[in-house]
């Protein structure tokens, strides 16, 4: 098992009517998001009208997450509500979604029906010693802010990069945190 760092150079940036995504990862490597033939995507979106709907992503499940700012969030037929740093909210693809507000915020999308995923949130305002034991398969640790390390791996990330293992086969992860935000994601076929 090996975890590999990524950085802003191993990204991809795009513009979307609304500001721009940075994607972080894809899988299988190599896919594109376009097609609509990934299993999962890990992104990084700005938000920058007061307003916006998402695209519509009928065939995938969608985790999101506010790195800077704050939202308010319209699921479907659901009350608008806030959305700000510190939670994560599931919600189908296909459904209409809208925001206002603006924002940097991280997505982990993943296909239905062939996947399953997960994302917590790792934030602290000191160093802090913490234990992440995820299902086997797909991991990325995104370092938000800060720094993460992975003391039994040998692995680190500074702010704006990423940790990615692919086939994890399980067991505890031991992550030493520096003041910051980590956003942990696991991604496990099905």
């Amino acid at each position: 098992m090996e975890w590999k760092l990524l950085t802003r150079e191993d990204y991809a940036t795009t513009n979307w009517s609304g500001g721009t995504t940075t994607q972080l990862s894809i899988a299988p490597e190599g896919a594109v998001y376009a097609d609509r033939d990934f299993l999962w995507r890990l992104s990084s979106a700005t938000v920058e009208l007061d307003h916006s709907d998402f695209t519509p992503l009928p065939d995938y499940n969608r985790f999101l997450a506010i790195l800077d700012g704050e939202i308010k969030l319209k699921i479907d037929a659901g009350e608008p509500f806030p959305l700000a740093p510190g939670r994560v909210v599931e919600f189908d693809g296909g459904v209409p979604v809208e925001s206002w507000g603006k924002c940097v915020d991280f997505n982990l999308m993943v296909r239905k029906g062939k996947a399953q995923g997960a994302v917590s949130i790792l934030s602290n305002t000191r160093a802090q010693d913490g234990t992440w034991t995820p299902d086997p398969g797909d991991l990325a640790i995104y370092c938000a802010s800060g720094a993460v390390r992975l003391p039994d791996f040998g692995a680190a990330a500074n702010s704006g990069q990423t940790l990615l293992c692919r086939g994890f086969e399980g067991g505890p992860i031991h992550l030493v945190c520096e003041a910051g935000a980590v956003m942990l994601a696991s991604i496990k076929e099905v």
